[in-house]
C-alpha cells in the first residue's frame, strides 16, 4: 500500500481516483481538510477496502509516525501543501507552517520509519514529493523554459515555502539518504479544483452573472496541465525515477490568462449559451493586478518524456474541454465546495 498526505484536495483527490482505477494498490490518505480539502471529491470510495481516510496534519509527527508503523506503506506521496498565491500574499505564516514546519515533520517520520525496514524494505521505498514550477520565478519572453537545472528565484510566499520544502527534500536525501524523488509540475486544471482557482472560478462566474476577473493586462503566461496528465507523471516516476533526482512535468501548453478565460468562454458559449445570446467574454473585467506577479512560467518536460517516457495524453484544448463539461455535470459538487456544506459534514463526522 501507499501513503498519500493531502488526498482531499485537488490534484491528491484526482490521483487517489486514477490510482484505485488503473493500479488498484491501496491507500492510506493523510488530508487535514482544510478549506479546499473536500471529501466530496472521494464519495465515491466510501466501503472501499483498498481506501482508508484519516484526518490530520503532516507537522502532527506523532501521528504521521503511528500511520506508518501501522500500515507500513512501500511509499509515501506528498500533495499537502497550502497552494494558493493569492492566500499567501495575505497570510504567508499559514504557508510556512504547512510547506516548511509541515513538511520538516513529515520527512523526520519518514526517516524514523525507514529505519525500521528490512534492507529489502529500505530499497524499495519511496518519498514522492510534488511541488511546482513557481520555485523558479518568472521567466522574460525570450527566456528557454525551466529546467530541472534552473536557479530557483521564488517570488510569493507560496513560492519561497515551497522551495524550501525542495531544499529540505533535498538535504534529506543527501545527508540521510532518503529515496526521495521530487516533481515540479506547472499549472494544473480539471475536475474537483477548488474554485477559486482561475479555470473553475471563471466557469462558476461566468455561469452566474458575475464577472470574470482578469489581473493586469492579462498576458502573463503560464504552462497548463490536465491534472489526470499529471496523475499520470506521479505514478510513472514514483515506479521509474531516481531517487535523489527531480523531474519537470508540463502540459507543453503555454497561454495567456487572458487566452484561457476567452477558451472558457467560447466553450461556454457553444455548451450552454447566455440567454441574451451574448458571449460570456463580456463579463471580462480587468482589475488590479496583485503584487510581485510573476510574468511567465514554463516547463521543459524533455527530461521525463526521455527518461521515464511520460508526455501528456491532453492537449489544452482538449482538457479545457473535459473540465467545462466536468463542472456543468456537477453543479452539486460545486455548490457544496462554495457554501461551505462540506465543512459542516466534516466537523459533524470527525470532530473538530
Amino acid at each position: 500500500m501507499i501513503l498519500v498526505t493531502g488526498g482531499a484536495g485537488f490534484i491528491g483527490g484526482n490521483f487517489i481516483l486514477e490510482w484505485l482505477a488503473e493500479n488498484g494498490e491501496a491507500v492510506v490518505n493523510l488530508d487535514k481538510l482544510t478549506y479546499a480539502g473536500n471529501p466530496d471529491t472521494l464519495s465515491t470510495l466510501t466501503g472501499d477496502p483498498r481506501y482508508v481516510f484519516v484526518r490530520g496534519d503532516i507537522g502532527d509527527r506523532t501521528l504521521v509516525s503511528a500511520l506508518l508503523s501501522k500500515h507500513r506503506p512501500r511509499a509515501v506521496i506528498n500533495f499537502a501543501a497550502e497552494s494558493h498565491v493569492d492566500r499567501s500574499i495575505h497570510g504567508p505564516r499559514e504557508f510556512i507552517q504547512t510547506n516548511v514546519v509541515g513538511a520538516c515533520n513529515l520527512l523526520e517520520a519518514v526517516r524514523g520509519y525507514v529505519d525500521t525496514l528490512s534492507p529489502e524494505g529500505r530499497a524499495g521505498f519511496r518519498f514522492l514529493h510534488v511541488s511546482t514550477d513557481e520555485v523558479f520565478g518568472s521567466l522574460k519572453e525570450s527566456d528557454p523554459p525551466f529546467s530541472e537545472s534552473t536557479p530557483y528565484r521564488p517570488s510569493s510566499p507560496y513560492s519561497a515555502s515551497k522551495a524550501a520544502s525542495d531544499h529540505l527534500m533535498r538535504a534529506w536525501h543527501v545527508t540521510y539518504g532518503l529515496p526521495i524523488l521530487t516533481i515540479n509540475c506547472s499549472n494544473n486544471y480539471g475536475p474537483y479544483q477548488y474554485p477559486e482557482k482561475l479555470i473553475p472560478l471563471c466557469i462558476l462566474n461566468a455561469l452566474a452573472s458575475k464577472v470574470l476577473p482578469v489581473y493586469g493586462d492579462g498576458l502573463q503566461r503560464r504552462d497548463w496541465l490536465y491534472v489526470r496528465d499529471h496523475c499520470r507523471a506521479v505514478a510513472a516516476v514514483l515506479a521509474q525515477g531516481i531517487p535523489g533526482e527531480t523531474y519537470n512535468v508540463g502540459g507543453s501548453s503555454e497561454k495567456t490568462n487572458l487566452e484561457v478565460v476567452h477558451g472558457v468562454c467560447d466553450i461556454l458559449d457553444r455548451l450552454r449559451p447566455r440567454e441574451d445570446g451574448v458571449s460570456y467574454a463580456a463579463q471580462i473585467t480587468f482589475v488590479v493586478d496583485r503584487p510581485g506577479h510573476d510574468r511567465r512560467y514554463a516547463i521543459d518536460a524533455a527530461r521525463i518524456r526521455r527518461e521515464i517516457g511520460w508526455r501528456p495524453k491532453e492537449t489544452f484544448e482538449s482538457g479545457l474541454l473535459k473540465t467545462v463539461e466536468w463542472y456543468l455535470a456537477n453543479e452539486e459538487w460545486t455548490k457544496k465546495a462554495t457554501s461551505g456544506a462540506y465543512r459542516n459534514w466534516v466537523q459533524m463526522h470527525y470532530g473538530t
